[in-house]
């Protein structure tokens, strides 16, 4: 069963990831140390040090890497995400399907790459006010 479907779609109107995308996320990223787990565009995500480093969009989970990284996922069929379209973020790669399709041993690889590149960059000052 597919997890993750076609291209990244950005726009209004957006839809909810399917519930089984949001438990496997879940389920992936309550394994990893020192990370928290909050929405980013109303959809799960996951941040270190001030930085979404991975998430959900609709159908798709996007993950942020390097550059070296970048290229090498876009090789295997990684896309640009645009949460807008036509204004794709900086950095980020919805995973082709068939890695999200793979679980944690296909994922788990990029993840952690994702997560040393987030936190090798300084320190994110928050934006949120406290409440």
């Amino acid at each position: 069963m597919a997890k993750s479907a076609g291209a990244p779609r950005g726009g209004s109107g957006w839809e909810k990831s399917p519930p089984e995308l949001v438990r496997w996320f879940e389920a992936i990223t309550s394994g990893i140390d020192g990370i928290e787990r909050r929405q980013m565009f109303g959809y799960p995500a996951a941040f270190a040090n001030g930085y979404m480093f991975t998430g959900l969009h609709q159908t798709n989970w996007v993950i942020r890497l390097p550059g070296d990284a970048f290229a090498e996922l876009q090789s295997l069929g990684g896309r640009p995400f645009e949460p807008m379209a036509g204004r794709p973020m900086s950095g980020f790669l919805a995973f082709p399907p068939e890695l999200v399709d793979g679980g944690a041993p296909a994922l788990g690889p990029w993840l952690e790459r994702a997560l040393d590149y987030v936190r090798s960059l300084p320190p994110k000052e928050s934006g949120r006010k406290s409440r």
